[in-house]
């Protein structure tokens, strides 16, 4: 398992080497800096703790300014850390950089990232209902119908799909593959779409399931 951190830049298209034209997403893959270490002895598990960008001092706890001393970072503390599971102990060391280079052309991978946010949004919208008649009286075209009961327990059960905040939740796009790698520039640009703003933080990871 590997990965990185980054910032969606936007959609474009590119040629394959068969001529066809490509949808992708690019991606500022990197660089991130190494940030801490967890093995199997010490703390059960196996991870890399990575950050990726920049902030100011001023805008940084000092328990976060003293966990980046270890890499250099107090200067610049990173904006963003993330920790990525490993299945096995990490190699690197703290204050090593991830790259894009670290990724090859064709590779599959999965990302991960905040959709956006929708605001408060009715079934129809939201969960993609059909709503009711909008004839012979209907006036709930819109609605979602019954959704309690009358006889035991008499309310409305945990789970039912009903109005309320769309979108802004963490989203992973499975399976998409990298076009191109531009180690130079920092750019990964995948195959489709990813979810999330332009400027929203992906973390892109190997893929899983493939």
């Amino acid at each position: 398992m590997k990965g990185i951190i980054g910032k969606k830049l936007g959609m474009t298209q590119v040629y394959d080497k068969e001529g066809k034209l490509l949808p992708v997403t690019v991606i500022e893959a990197g660089p991130c800096t190494v940030l801490a270490l967890r093995t199997m002895e010490k703390d059960k598990y196996s991870a890399v703790q990575i950050g990726f960008g920049a902030r100011k001092v001023k805008n940084t706890t000092k328990a976060v300014l003293g966990h980046v001393k270890a890499a250099g970072l107090e200067a610049t503390p990173p904006a963003v850390i993330r920790e990525i599971r490993l299945d096995e102990n990490p190699t690197a060391s703290v204050g090593d950089k991830v790259t894009a280079s670290s990724f090859a052309e064709n590779e599959w991978v999965d990302v991960t990232s905040t959709s956006k946010g929708k605001g408060f949004a009715g079934v129809v919208k939201r969960h993609g209902f059909k709503g009711g008649r909008a004839s012979h009286g209907g006036g709930w075209i819109r609605k979602g119908g019954s959704n309690g009961m009358k006889a035991r327990p008499g309310r409305v059960l945990r789970g039912h799909r009903m109005a309320g905040h769309m979108g802004n939740e963490q989203v992973t796009v499975q399976n998409l593959k990298i076009v191109q790698v531009r180690p130079e520039e920092n750019l990964l640009l995948v195959s489709g779409s990813v979810p999330g703003p332009v400027g929203g933080t992906v973390l892109v990871r190997n893929a899983r399931k493939k």
